[in-house]
């Protein structure tokens, strides 16, 4: 059985899905048989044909160099871009977490290592009308434990501690926090890292430069924090 991850965000655009590419790709370079997959993907493309296409997991898959076929990485796609409760109540095929939970443990199933990429914050509902799935819900069913991804700008203390102390409260384990365009030397971005640590107890376990191409965090180490 495949060992797991789940990669969440402090908010939306702070690079969750950057930084899960960085991650796929040292766990492929380092040999590990490593797949991706997220439950719903919103603010999506279609093409010529009609169908939609899986932005978040098409860059993924073109980044890490992953052998994964792209229709394994997500059962739910839309077009709006919003979150995926409102993108269904719109487009139809409202997320089920049987199908959701299916499609994971298929995947844990063929793979060494899985990693799921969340939707938006950790505060996203994936579903509301036909039935109630918060991002917490996924997580908590399929057992994960979670690593946190930030902007390491302004504002992201108070993000990371929010976002630590909730998944705290909801008793889900916590990895690390991985900071994204991170700057060496400023003196605000270096402070914020120092302060996240302190309030929330947990490591930031690397710091990830603005277009950077190589996660700089030992393939062993990022590996040791599946479970």
């Amino acid at each position: 059985m495949a060992k797991k991850l789940f990669i969440t965000g402090t908010g939306t655009d702070v690079g969750k899905t950057f930084v899960t590419g960085l991650i796929l790709k040292k766990l492929k370079e380092s040999g590990r048989h490593a797949a991706y997959y997220k439950a719903a993907m919103s603010g999506n493309e279609r093409r010529p044909d009609g169908s939609l296409i899986p932005g978040d997991a098409q860059h993924v898959k073109e980044f890490s160099g992953i052998c994964q076929p792209l229709e394994q990485m997500c059962p739910y796609i839309y077009e709006s871009a919003v979150s995926p409760h409102l993108a269904s109540r719109t487009e139809g095929n409202p997320v089920q977490m049987d199908v959701v939970q299916k499609g994971f443990e298929q995947l844990c199933s063929q793979y060494d290592y899985v990693t799921m990429e969340g939707s938006g914050g950790i505060l996203c509902p994936i579903c509301f009308d036909e039935s109630v799935i918060w991002l917490e819900d996924v997580i908590q069913t399929l057992k994960l434990p979670c690593l946190i991804v930030a902007d390491a700008g302004l504002g992201t203390i108070n993000q990371v501690v929010l976002t630590a102390e909730y998944l705290h409260t909801k008793k889900i384990p916590v990895k690390g926090i991985i900071f994204n365009r991170f700057h060496p030397g400023n003196m605000m971005e270096e402070d914020n890292l120092r302060m996240c640590e302190y309030r929330t107890g947990l490591k930031v376990l690397c710091c990830i430069p603005e277009d950077a191409s190589v996660l700089p965090l030992d393939a062993a180490r990022l590996a040791s924090l599946y479970e």
